[in-house]
């Protein structure tokens, strides 16, 4: 709340007690997105720094302050020399006005996205804006300031389309500002400017299920804390550090209520130490949070998958059926009915018409072995997502009951001894290739795995110094072997990959392949051609067996 109007008016006094008669000594930025005015009544200096970023607009009351030597720039000239005479908080708007005795006029504009300082000699004069990128903030006049003369008779009263009527209604922009999001949607209207921390303070006491009259005395009662706080409480909130008039949330301090700006001293360097450490929690929080939900996911779309191959009539099953009936399968059949002995029940097994029942029931027993490798391999997919779903709680966990990770430097330590780094994060990004991937004598070798994921490792995995290859004359997958800077691929490692090019191709049954062998940069993709599809232009041919990469790893 240190851009709340509730605040800024207890604020505004307090300033115009300490600055009246001060006089403008020295106007500058040096920092981005920030205004540092230096006053002094000839023995005393004061200070106000203007942090007018988007993401956290404050005004900072520093009891000391030095000028860089260098990168400062002097602003709003005309303004040097002006003496302070009041400082007033326009009604219910987060506006904060600093009036010179000459008439000028220095406006903080305090709003969320788009926060700016205004500046104008005079009434009249044209304005100076700090954030030269609002140009509507051109147009901004302040109200006049206090003591100024009352309009005539029957004169409409002054308003600008910044600043408050001087009726004190609000303005439309307090009526309409988008940022006022988290106003109590209720019966009872709400002034706009109660913003989020008093509306959670009044559904915390009930507010929501009471009826209407029990509602207006609760807001009235908020109002009159707000309007007279007795104390300001510097609180944690859904992971911020914020200033309130209300006690919410976990107290960190309580000031007296008769002190705004030791107050918002003792705020403003607590909360830009604290955004990093904030900033940084909640960025690790939400890739936790993230990595625990894919674990969780993916471990349970594996079990489904064991479950579902469990459950159902395997190929062996199917294979042991048809070697068992081979004398009653006639020649040429699509299908046949046979007996099965496992549950005394006809079923039905499909075969290919121009295939032998002998050879059938040959790939059935390969696919059931391939078929027991994909039962192992899930079983260990699930270990292993549940341990990653696990882990990624459990440092949830540590986040939120390790008093020690309170501090940056700490919290930094922990992140980075759990690989919780942002660039570490990143860097396990590209190793999760969209590939099949293999090793062989420290070489890389990534198979494609349909038309668009071959167009995908070719043209945009591959470098032209890469070995690429592909069955020949038939479709299949792309193969990569990649190449490591100074050393030549190795005879085995390119027939390894020829092996692997035969199997993921349609020549997987033949007993020997022809392989196409090519560096990339020999390969190329036409214009108009269909997914996967390439020309080469240079090539040698490798004749190998295909080889199923998972029948080594069966043995061992």
């Amino acid at each position: 709340m240190h851009t709340n109007y509730y605040f800024l008016r207890q604020l505004a006094p307090a300033l115009t007690a300490q600055l009246r008669g001060y006089r403008v000594a020295s106007c500058f930025s040096q920092e981005k997105d920030e205004l540092v005015i230096g006053l002094t009544d000839g023995a005393r200096e004061f200070w106000l720094k203007a942090q007018l970023g988007a993401t956290f607009p404050a005004l900072a009351l520093p009891e000391t302050f030095q000028r860089a030597r260098a990168n400062s720039v002097d602003l709003f000239p005309e303004l040097l020399g002006e003496l302070v005479e009041t400082v007033a908080a326009w009604p219910q708007d987060r506006v904060l006005q600093v009036n010179f005795r000459s008439g000028a006029r220095l406006v903080f504009k305090l709003y969320g996205p788009r926060p700016n300082a205004i500046f104008r000699s005079s009434p009249d004069a044209p304005a100076q804006l700090f954030q030269q990128r609002l140009l509507a903030d051109a147009d901004l006049r302040p109200g006049p300031a206090p003591g100024a003369p009352a309009a005539a008779p029957g004169a409409p009263a002054p308003s600008t389309a910044l600043g408050p009527p001087a009726d004190g209604s609000p303005t439309s922009s307090s009526k309409s500002d988008p940022s006022d999001k988290s106003v109590v949607q209720t019966k009872a209207k709400l002034p706009p400017a109660l913003a989020d921390l008093p509306a959670r303070y009044l559904r915390a006491h009930g507010y929501d299920a009471a009826p209407p009259d029990a509602q207006m005395r609760l807001v009235n009662q908020v109002l009159a804390q707000l309007e007279t706080p007795a104390h300001y409480y510097l609180i944690r909130l859904d992971g911020r550090t914020r200033l309130s008039l209300l006690p919410l949330g976990e107290i960190l301090d309580t000031l007296p209520g008769a002190d705004p700006v030791g107050a918002l001293r003792r705020f403003v360097p607590m909360a830009l130490s604290r955004r990093a450490l904030e900033a940084e929690t909640k960025q690790v929080r939400q890739a936790l949070t993230r990595r625990a939900d894919e674990a969780t996911t993916g471990a349970a779309h594996a079990r489904q998958r064991l479950h579902a191959l469990a459950h159902e009539a395997g190929y062996r099953h199917a294979a042991d059926l048809i070697m068992a009936h081979l004398h009653e399968i006639p020649a040429g059949a699509a299908e046949v009915e046979l007996l099965d002995y496992y549950t005394n029940q006809p079923r039905l097994v499909k075969l290919k018409t121009g295939e032998k029942p002998q050879r059938t029931a040959e790939n059935l027993y390969r696919k059931a072995k391939n078929q027991q490798i994909e039962e192992r391999q899930l079983s260990q997919r699930i270990e292993r997502r549940e341990t990653e779903a696990l882990g990624a709680l459990e440092r949830l966990e540590e986040l939120d009951t390790q008093p020690a990770l309170a501090e940056l430097r700490a919290f930094r330590a922990w992140r980075k001894q759990h690989g919780l780094e942002p660039a570490a994060a990143a860097g396990k990004g590209p190793t999760e290739l969209p590939f099949k991937v293999f090793e062989d004598r420290g070489f890389t070798i990534l198979v494609g795995r349909n038309a668009a994921n071959n167009d995908l490792l070719t043209q945009k995995y591959t470098h032209k110094d890469d070995y690429w290859l592909h069955a020949k004359d038939v479709s299949g997958s792309h193969v990569v072997v990649r190449h490591r800077a100074g050393q030549p691929v190795p005879a085995p490692v390119l027939e390894h990959a020829a092996q692997l090019a035969a199997w993921y191709s349609r020549r997987q049954n033949d007993s020997l392949c022809p392989v196409t062998v090519t560096p990339k940069k020999f390969v190329r993709k036409p214009k108009g051609a269909r997914p996967g599809q390439v020309i080469v232009e240079r090539e040698q041919v490798l004749l190998v067996v295909p080889a199923n990469p998972f029948e080594g790893q069966e043995r061992e």
